[in-house]
């Protein structure tokens, strides 16, 4: 199954229904997460709040992509997987047996490390999903192009090329359309997997102005290696060392007077 499309199918029913802002968007409370024996995860408690960029940083391997899959249950797609403890999702548990898992991730938008467009135009990119649920209405879709292309900072530079293969754009634009991809749906949460990783400087920038602007509608979960980039996105940031939350606090905080020995070895660069 195919990640990307999987993560951004889109629907309505209840629970992609807009939900209101609250301090503790997403709640992880006491979390263990295992592959098989091996355990990734231990004992993660904490509070994302909603409307904010939370950055998750640590050295390769420490648990925050497995984390973040978690959050709109991606890692399901993995055999042998299990968990302990709970994540909530506006109070209800995502592992909430009631609740469809296609519309969980109809709720929660994903952008992966590597842009992955579909080998078809800009404008089916971006339809393909509501296509799928058998939205055919050109108005409908048009106005959906429009509003996510302008979202993610990518209407000027394709709106004259809309029918032309998405293969064609450049790094920087293919990844901004998968942003627009992941917003078509109006989503409520926006989790980024290194999103800039595969970009130059250039493009990184466009791609961190426009986390500025989406903050404004989305709360958005951003993983990244770069310490730089979590200072300039982001504001709450959250370290993760061998599958442990070591400390999760205001990102100014974080990166001027940590409270935890290993975050501050880790962003003055002893490590890592």
């Amino acid at each position: 199954m195919d990640q990307s499309n999987t993560a951004s199918v889109s629907s309505s029913n209840s629970v992609s229904e807009s939900i209101p802002p609250r301090a503790d968007f997403f709640k992880v409370c006491d979390f263990n997460f295992y592959y098989g024996k091996k355990q990734a995860l231990y004992h993660v408690n904490m509070e994302i709040p909603a409307r904010q960029v939370t950055a998750f940083i640590g050295p390769s391997g420490c648990g925050k992509s497995t984390l973040l899959r978690n959050f709109n249950r991606m890692n399901e797609l993995i055999d042998g997987i299990r968990h302990e403890g709970d994540i909530l999702l506006n109070g209800r548990s995502i592992f909430d047996k009631t609740i469809e898992v296609i519309a969980l991730r109809r709720s929660i938008g994903m952008v992966f490390q590597k842009s992955n467009p579909f080998p078809k135009s800009i404008y089916e990119n971006i339809v393909y999903s509501m296509r799928i649920a058998g939205v055919n209405t050109k108005s409908v879709l048009d106005e959906t192009v429009e509003r996510s292309l302008r979202g993610a900072a990518l209407w000027d530079e394709a709106k004259d090329r809309l029918h032309d293969s998405a293969l064609g754009l450049s790094g920087g634009q293919m990844q901004r359309l998968c942003i627009a991809r992941a917003i078509a749906n109006r989503p409520e949460v926006l989790l980024m997997d290194e999103p800039c990783s595969a970009l130059d400087p250039i493009a990184t920038a466009k791609v961190e102005d426009l986390i500025h602007e989406l903050k404004k509608e989305f709360t958005i979960v951003i993983v990244t290696h770069n310490m730089q980039q979590a200072t300039r996105c982001s504001d709450k940031t959250a370290f993760f060392y061998l599958g442990k939350l070591i400390e999760f606090d205001v990102t100014q905080k974080i990166f001027s007077n940590p409270a935890e020995k290993q975050t501050e070895d880790y962003i003055t660069g002893r490590f890592g």
